[in-house]
C-alpha cells in the first residue's frame, strides 16, 4: 500500500511538473516559423533605411506613402522609366559595377527577355512571407503566375482585360453591329481604319496584337486580312490618332485608347470583349527581385507589401485617384468597386493569357503585317 501511495505519488508529481512546464514549452513554440523570418527581415530591413524602385512610366503608387505608413523607417526611392529603358539601364548600371536596384515592376517584354535572360533576377519564392501572400488560392485560378519558364522569377500581378483594344466614334458607329472581329474585316469599312503601327514601337499596344495572333479562332489569318484587305491607315502618334477618331476623320481605331476622351465628354468609346473571347495581359505591373541588391532585407519587405492585400489595393486606387487607367490585381480576395467596368475581369468568361514567355516574340506578328502590307502593294 505504502509502495502504490509512493507511485502515485511520483506520478502526480511528475504530471504536475509536465502540466507546469506545458504552458512555457507551448509559449516557445507558439510563434510561426514565417514570423520569426519575418521579423528578421523587417529588422534587417529598417538598418537597411531604404528600398530602391525601378518601376515603369508611374510612380503613383509609391506617391500615395501607404508603403512609408506601414513602415515609417524604410525610404522608398523611385526610378521611373518607359519602354525597355527601364531594363537598359540597370544592365548599364551593372555593368559599370553599380548594383543599385532592390525591385523592378515593369512590362513583360523587358523584364522577362531582358532582365531575366541577363541573369540579373533573384527567385521571388524565397522571398514570399506572409501567410496571404503565400496563399495561392487567394489568387486567380487558385496559382501565382510566372512569365518564365522556371516559373520563378518574374510574378505577374496583374491580369488586364485585352479585348482588342478598337475604340470608335459614338457618332459615326453603332456597337451593336459588332459581335465578332471579323466584322470589322468587312468592306464597308475599307480605309476607315485607324490601325497602330507596331513596327515602330512593340510596346505601345502590341497586348492587343499578341491577342489577336495567338488566339485561336483569329490568328495570323486575321491580322494578315487587315493589313491586306482594309487598306488601314497606319498611326505612330497616338495623340493623333485619337483626334481624328474624336472629330470623325476615322470612325473606327485599333489600339487607341479612348478612356480619356470619353471622360473629357468626347464621342468616342471602347468595345468590349466579342465571341471569340478576350485576353488577359500583366500590362507593365511584372514584377521581379534584382540580384546583389543594396538593400536585400528592405526589398523582400516591399515585395511582400506590394503582393498583400494592402499594397494590391493600393495599386489600384491610387491610379484611380491620379486619373490613369488602372489595372485588375490577379488577388481576388479585394474589392473591384472602384475600377472601370472595361478594367475588370469578369467572371465566366474565358481569358487567353498574355503573360507566357513564348508568346513574348514580336517577329513573327511583323512578319504577318509584312505580308498583308505587301500583298496590299504598300510594302
Amino acid at each position: 500500500m505504502k509502495r502504490t501511495g509512493r507511485l502515485v505519488a511520483a506520478t502526480l508529481a511528475t504530471s504536475g511538473i509536465l502540466y507546469l512546464a506545458a504552458p512555457f514549452s507551448h509559449a516557445a513554440e507558439s510563434k510561426p516559423g514565417w514570423q520569426a523570418e519575418w521579423e528578421k527581415v523587417v529588422a534587417g530591413a529598417k538598418k537597411e533605411g531604404q528600398v530602391n524602385v525601378y518601376i515603369w512610366g508611374t510612380t503613383t503608387i509609391l506617391d500615395s506613402g501607404a508603403f512609408q505608413k506601414a513602415y515609417p523607417g524604410i525610404k522608398v526611392l523611385g526610378v521611373p522609366a518607359v519602354g525597355p529603358q527601364l531594363a537598359y539601364r540597370i544592365l548599364s548600371e551593372r555593368r559599370a559595377g553599380k548594383f543599385l536596384a532592390d525591385v523592378v515592376i515593369d512590362g513583360l517584354p523587358n523584364t522577362y527577355p531582358t532582365l531575366h535572360r541577363a541573369g540579373a533576377l533573384d527567385p521571388i519564392k524565397p522571398a514570399l512571407l506572409l501567410p496571404e501572400v503565400v496563399d495561392e488560392s487567394k489568387w486567380w485560378g487558385g496559382k501565382h503566375r510566372y512569365a518564365d519558364p522556371e516559373g520563378e522569377y518574374v510574378f505577374i500581378n496583374v491580369g488586364a482585360p485585352q479585348s482588342g483594344g478598337i475604340s470608335y466614334n459614338t457618332k459615326l458607329v453603332d456597337p451593336k453591329a459588332f459581335q465578332s472581329f471579323w466584322d470589322f474585316l468587312n468592306p464597308k469599312w475599307k480605309g476607315k481604319l485607324l490601325v497602330w503601327d507596331i513596327r515602330g514601337n512593340p510596346g505601345r499596344g502590341s497586348a492587343a496584337f499578341y491577342f489577336f495572333y495567338n488566339n485561336p479562332q483569329l490568328g495570323p489569318n486575321f491580322l494578315r486580312r487587315l493589313f491586306a484587305e482594309m487598306d488601314p491607315v497606319l498611326f505612330r502618334d497616338e495623340r493623333q490618332a485619337t483626334n481624328w477618331l474624336a472629330v470623325g476623320k476615322y470612325p473606327l481605331c485599333f489600339a487607341c485608347d479612348s478612356r480619356r476622351g470619353k471622360d473629357q465628354g468626347l464621342p468616342v468609346d471602347l468595345f468590349g470583349h466579342m465571341k471569340e473571347g478576350a485576353g488577359m495581359t500583366p500590362r507593365q505591373f511584372t514584377f521581379a527581385l534584382i540580384n546583389k541588391a543594396p538593400h536585400p532585407n528592405a526589398a523582400k519587405l516591399f515585395v511582400n507589401w506590394y503582393l498583400s492585400r494592402e499594397g494590391q489595393t493600393t495599386l489600384q486606387k491610387s491610379m484611380v485617384a491620379a486619373g490613369e487607367n488602372p489595372p485588375d490585381s490577379l488577388r481576388e480576395d479585394i474589392s473591384k468597386d472602384v475600377l472601370p467596368a472595361d478594367s475588370r475581369r469578369i467572371k465566366g468568361l474565358s481569358y487567353i493569357p498574355l503573360d507566357r514567355a513564348e508568346l513574348l516574340d514580336v517577329q513573327p506578328i511583323y512578319k504577318v503585317v509584312n505580308e498583308g502590307l505587301k500583298q496590299a502593294g504598300r510594302e
